[in-house]
C-alpha cells in the first residue's frame, strides 16, 4: 500500500523533532549564576590540600640537616631524614608540618617545622578537569576566583566540532553528598562573547564538552 505524502511529511517532522529534542537535552540542567570577567575584589580560596606529585620543601629551624626537598610519591607519602613514609596527601601544609614536628620531637627538643609547596598538582578534589571536544583536555590546578573563561583559555578553547552550548559542568555538593549537573553555554561565551555565559568554578569541577552531531 503506497504511503501518502502527508504520512511521509508527518514521519519526517517526527524524526526531526526527536533529533532536536536530543540536541537540546543538555539545556534541561540548571545554569550557574554569571561571573564577572575581572573580580572586583580578589580573595583567598580554600586552604590548599597536598596531592600526589606535589613538590615540597621541608624546613626544620636550626636543623637544616633534617630538612629536604621532596616530591610526594604516587602512594601519597614522603620520606625525610628521621621521618619515613609519612602520609602527606589530603593534608594541608600546616597539618603535615605538625605531623613531622611530632615525629621529630622524639629525637630533638621542640622542633619548628615549616612545609612549603613549591610545585602544585593537588588532589582531584582541588583540580578542574576538562574533557571532550576541546583543543587540550586537561586537569588544571584550581586557583582562587577561577572562572569558566580562565579554564577554557588554559586548554586552548573549543575544538572545531565542539557543541559548546551542550556542555555540562559536574559539581560535587558537599552539603548533600551528591553530584549536581549544570548546563554551560561555551559557544555563547567563546564564539559570541556573551559575558553572561561566564561562571565561577569550584575545586573539583568537571567540564564535559560533547561534539556536534552535524
Amino acid at each position: 500500500m503506497p504511503v501518502s505524502k502527508a504520512a511521509r511529511l508527518m514521519a519526517t517532522c517526527a524524526t526531526a523533532s526527536l533529533v532536536l529534542t536530543g540536541c537540546a537535552s543538555g539545556s534541561n540542567a540548571p545554569q550557574l549564576e554569571p561571573a564577572t570577567f575581572v573580580a572586583m575584589q580578589e580573595g583567598p580560596g580554600e586552604e590548599y590540600v597536598i596531592g600526589p606529585l606535589d613538590e615540597l620543601t621541608i624546613h626544620v629551624w636550626r636543623n637544616d640537616e633534617l630538612g629536604a626537598d621532596v616530591q610526594v610519591r604516587p602512594d601519597g607519602r614522603i620520606t625525610t631524614p628521621l621521618v619515613a613514609d609519612m602520609p602527606a596527601v589530603g593534608k594541608t601544609p600546616t597539618m603535615l608540618a605538625e605531623d613531622i614536628r611530632l615525629q621529630l620531637s622524639q629525637y630533638i627538643s621542640d622542633p619548628l617545622v615549616t612545609v612549603i609547596v613549591k610545585r602544585f598538582a593537588g588532589t582531584y578534589s582541588q583540580q578542574v578537569r576538562i574533557v571532550g571536544a576541546t583543543e587540550q583536555p586537561a586537569s588544571l590546578p584550581y586557583r582562587a576566583n577561577m572562572t569558566l573563561l580562565d579554564a577554557m583559555i588554559a586548554v586552548g578553547g573549543l575544538s572545531e566540532y565542539a557543541s559548546g552550548n551542550q556542555a555540562k559542568l559536574i559539581r560535587f555538593d558537599r552539603t548533600t553528598g551528591r553530584q549536581q549537573e549544570y548546563s554551560l553555554r561555551l559557544g555563547d561565551l567563546l564564539r559570541r562573547g556573551e559575558s553572561e555565559a561566564n561562571v565561577m568554578l569550584m575545586p573539583g569541577d568537571v567540564i564535559i564538552i560533547p561534539e556536534s552531531m552535524f
